[in-house]
């Protein structure tokens, strides 16, 4: 690093950098790309949870006779927790430091799922899986992964969104076979227990590794120019983020980024991958092969959110959404024709477009957040992430009830295609903001 013409004003005076701040040696790698990693393997770990809401539904209805009605509902709740304490969470974040916040939602998600091993009632799956599990997932959510992009890069933070976001389709290729096995051979409650070890696991990583700011080791952010102290904890956490809602909320672009987030979560987590697989074993397909299905998804979203993240630090993040969205309608309005008792190449081929686009409208939908939030942009998108999970969450219930009362899941597919044929629309409107003309954080 050079050492004669990088300089910070400190106490008056200019002083070299490389004076007071610890240099990093030339072909070193920079400190944020281990800590993205270690929050890439964090949400891997906590995605089991993820993984297992669409395999319980028959083995639950099965054993308690539990309308999916009932069941949707816990996963409902556990939906829009998810989505709802994410804002608050990443204030708390800057409260309290992620560590302690991540290494407390992973415990708080390992006994939630460990809980519903002894159930007996509806109601205890609405409290452990729907409170106690949407409790920690939220502060595991999406924010989290704003939060570290936000604080240890200034550059490639487009790609480090995808990566970061893929991560959690890479913990549902992981989890969703296994999964789907252990449920198969030797029933839901095993798999429960898994999940939970899978989320305690993590915790000391979290721990031990991941590190809150880069001056906690002395190096500046990723790509910036500048050394930047740690600032001092925020307090007021709560009163924060309540504070950037009420700012954000007076203008236009929250309301559009809110409206196709939430059709984003309706047409991914609260529709397929909570009810993908009982709708092709209601056409006849084996659990196992639907579940395969839905992890090689998870493959494809990998690349897509990664490609997705490339994308948007070269081009224009409103029309890559509206493209997105488009797409997304297009082959969920062709579902319902493609499902069967087998795999066929038909089949294949809408796996692996639907996966390519499962959650590539991400890292434009942060990339707005961004430009038109600055430095709240982290608990804007936040609550971005509410409206999103309060899609999934009304989906995932109208999903379990549209299927008791039809008898099948066509009219909950074909209103996705056309909620997202809207959100595609919705993302041309947002306009643009002049770099110049950054909104000023809300809580200053």
């Amino acid at each position: 690093m050079p050492q004669s013409t990088e300089t910070r004003e400190s106490a008056g005076e200019q002083q070299p950098v490389s004076d007071r701040v610890p240099g990093r040696r030339r072909g070193q790698i920079h400190r944020a790309w281990f800590v993205a990693a270690v929050t890439f393997v964090t949400i891997i770990g906590a995605a089991a949870f993820r993984s297992l809401p669409g395999l319980l539904i028959d083995p639950l209805h099965a054993e308690f006779g539990w309308s999916r009605g009932t069941i949707g509902a816990a996963v409902s709740i556990n939906l829009a927790l998810y989505g709802l304490t994410a804002p608050f969470a990443a204030a708390l974040m800057d409260r309290f430091g992620i560590r302690r916040v991540v290494a407390a939602a992973l415990t708080l998600i390992s006994a939630g799922s460990l809980l519903t091993v002894w159930m007996t009632a509806a109601w205890q799956l609405l409290l452990y899986w729907g409170l106690l599990v949407g409790l920690g997932s939220g502060s595991m959510a999406l924010a989290f992964a704003a939060t570290v992009t936000n604080r240890w890069f200034t550059e490639r933070r487009g790609l480090v969104t995808g990566i970061l976001t893929a991560a959690s389709a890479s913990g549902q290729l992981i989890f969703l076979p296994v999964l789907s096995w252990t449920v198969t051979r030797y029933e839901w409650r095993p798999a429960a227990v898994t999940v939970a070890l899978a989320a305690l696991t993590v915790v000391p990583f979290v721990w031990l590794l991941l590190r809150d700011h880069p001056a906690d080791v002395g190096q500046k952010a990723y790509g910036a120019r500048e050394f930047t102290p740690k600032p001092p904890p925020v307090r007021g956490a709560a009163r924060r983020t309540l504070r950037v809602l009420s700012s954000a909320v007076r203008t236009g672009p929250f309301w559009l980024l809110a409206g196709t987030f939430a059709i984003c979560g309706a047409s991914t987590n609260g529709l397929v991958q909570t009810h993908f697989v009982p709708a092709a074993h209601d056409h006849g397909m084996p659990v196992t092969a639907a579940a395969s299905l839905l992890a090689v998804i998870g493959v494809f979203d990998v690349v897509g959110t990664i490609a997705s993240g490339w994308f948007t630090d070269r081009f224009e993040p409103r029309r890559l959404l509206a493209v997105y969205y488009a797409l997304r309608g297009l082959s969920l309005l062709f579902l319902p024709m493609l499902l069967g008792p087998s795999v066929h190449p038909p089949m294949v081929f809408f796996i692996v477009f639907y996966g390519l686009d499962w959650v590539a409208t991400v890292p434009p939908t942060l990339a707005l957040c961004r430009e038109h939030y600055g430095e709240d942009s982290a608990i804007v998108f936040g609550w971005v992430l509410a409206s999103h999970q309060l899609g999934a969450a009304v989906v995932a219930f109208l999903g379990g009830a549209a299927r008791d009362a039809f008898g099948s899941y066509d009219v909950v597919w074909y209103g996705s295609g056309a909620l997202c044929a809207a959100a595609a629309l919705m993302a041309l409107v947002i306009r643009r903001r002049p770099a110049t003309a950054a909104l000023a954080p809300a809580a200053a």
